[in-house]
């Protein structure tokens, strides 16, 4: 019944004008964002973090979460109309939702993609308004040491699941960790990595390295592009709405991906792209027109985006309960939280329970919104495919150097944002991720003064980190996670040296 009165609570915060009016710009902002091919949510929400530094952290945050769940429904938009999927999370849906324009029933494909979405995100969002309680009330038990290993298992699963190589994801990380170093040390009151430049030491502003390697370094990185292979845009022809054998044939896949898509989001080395591709090979096996699979088949754009946006649900569980970001989004929305002094986690639940429960209810607005406006209004996102690379990245680098003055008016921080957004230019440039960078600037200082305080405790006994139960199992599963990937690798190589 708490439950339910905290979402009767957070509903009266999310219906409140204000609050409806930010919604409605995150779904807007998000969908458009989605269906431009390289521009995703993440770029989105660190391009605005320093442009609502003084706005009100209630509404800001629904903004970013619309965003969020907005840059799901939009990323399907392209995959399915020139295949070229707006989001990663939008690959699968790319293999049968273009062969379904091609074959004159983009409509049917957007439509059962908007509603599937709206199933899952509703779904979803459901499923974390009763898991995130429980998941808090395990968290308040947590020791210092616990919260330190906590963290070890978000830098290696973050660091070995952004990108294809864990050797380069941990790189990232280290960059992060270090980056978290500069500034004044809480506990001598030295200065770390300041280099005698007085505005370093209040350390790194996570909003000036967010908008650095995501908006900076992607303009850089798409201007040194040359060659662009054009994309053949495929007109909606026919009706946009689903014929009843279309309902019959996707309601499952809707619930399927469902299924799959919040679980697998929630994990720590979750993520959304996981869950679209076994949805999409679920169905592959379980349908009863296996002949149209590669060739057009509704189950296939189905089930992936069902499971694409209730894994963006799934996202925020550990992150709105622990503090763990699983996506470079939620990363983004982490950055965003500190930006006004909260941190999440469980105690976020206790002090600022109307902006956790506005956020979740929040969720169920936009979800409504995002299906109003992506059925009607698909001719004005198809429109946006015709904009110039040039001027959109043109624009957003103004956009990202003015929002970076508006915030930190400093010669250093813009010196900052160009040294940012050249690093993430050579990190895209040799493929290394970057979201790792973000995650190791917020919780590095996070995971030092867990285990300051943990030391401290046992007087300088580092076994305290194996004596408490959660801890070691924590502790276990970062070890696990961090040598899988190289066992994995090996056994690879030494099977393929065999044949």
């Amino acid at each position: 019944m708490d439950t339910f009165a905290a979402l009767a609570h957070g509903m009266a915060v999310a219906v409140q004008p204000m609050n409806l009016l930010y919604a409605l710009i995150g779904v807007f902002l998000g969908t458009a964002v989605g269906v431009l091919p390289g521009i995703g949510p993440a770029l989105t929400v660190a391009l605005l973090l320093p442009v609502t530094y003084k706005l009100d952290p209630g509404g800001s945050l629904i903004m970013f979460a619309g965003i969020y769940y907005g840059g799901m429904y939009g990323g399907s938009t392209t995959a399915i109309l020139i295949n070229t999927p707006g989001e990663s999370a939008s690959m699968a849906t790319a293999l049968e939702g273009n062969k379904m324009a091609k074959a004159g029933r983009g409509g049917p494909a957007l439509a059962t993609s908007a509603i599937g979405s709206f199933v899952a995100g509703t779904i979803a969002t459901i499923g974390l308004a009763f898991l995130a309680p429980w998941l808090v009330d395990v968290a308040v038990r947590f020791g210092p040491e616990d919260y330190f290993a906590l963290m070890c298992v978000a830098f290696v699963t973050v660091s070995a699941t952004f990108g294809d190589s864990p050797i380069r994801g941990l790189t990232s990380l280290f960059i992060g960790l270090t980056l978290g170093l500069v500034g004044i040390d809480k506990l001598t009151g030295q200065a770390r990595l300041a280099f005698g430049v007085p505005e370093l030491l209040d350390g790194v502003e996570v909003t000036t390295l967010a908008v650095g390697l995501f908006a900076v370094g992607e303009a850089l990185y798409v201007a040194s592009r040359r060659h662009h292979t054009e994309e053949k845009l495929e007109p909606v022809r026919g009706s946009l709405w689903m014929t009843k054998e279309d309902w019959k044939r996707s309601w499952k896949p809707w619930l399927r991906g469902t299924m799959f898509g919040f679980p697998i989001g929630a994990l720590p080395a979750g993520g959304a792209e996981i869950p679209t591709f076994l949805s999409y090979s679920t169905e592959k096996r379980l349908t009863k027109h296996p002949e149209e699979f590669g060739k057009g088949a509704i189950e296939g754009v189905a089930g992936p985006e069902a499971a694409n946006n209730a894994s963006a649900a799934g996202t925020l569980v550990p992150l709105l309960t622990l503090g763990l970001p699983t996506s470079a989004t939620a990363a983004m929305m982490l950055a965003g939280f500190q930006q006004y002094g909260l941190n999440p986690g469980p105690l976020l639940f206790a002090e600022r329970p109307d902006l956790v429960w506005g956020l979740i209810a929040s969720l169920f607005i936009a979800n409504m919104m995002l299906l109003v406006l992506n059925l009607p209004l698909v001719g004005l996102w198809v429109r946006l495919l015709a904009i110039p690379q040039p001027w959109l990245y043109a624009g957003i680098l103004v956009f990202a150097t003015m929002g970076t003055i508006a915030a930190k008016p400093s010669v250093v921080e813009l010196s900052m944002l160009a040294g940012f957004g050249v690093l993430g230019f050579l990190m895209r440039r040799f493929d290394f991720p970057i979201a790792p960078v973000v995650v190791g600037l917020i919780l590095g200082p996070i995971a030092e003064s867990q285990l300051r305080r943990a030391l401290a405790i046992s007087l300088g006994d580092p076994m305290t980190l194996l004596q408490s139960p959660i801890s070691a199992t924590l502790l276990g599963i970062a070890l696990i996670a961090l040598v899988a990937p190289f066992v994995l690798k090996g056994l690879g190589r030494f099977k393929a040296n065999e044949d």
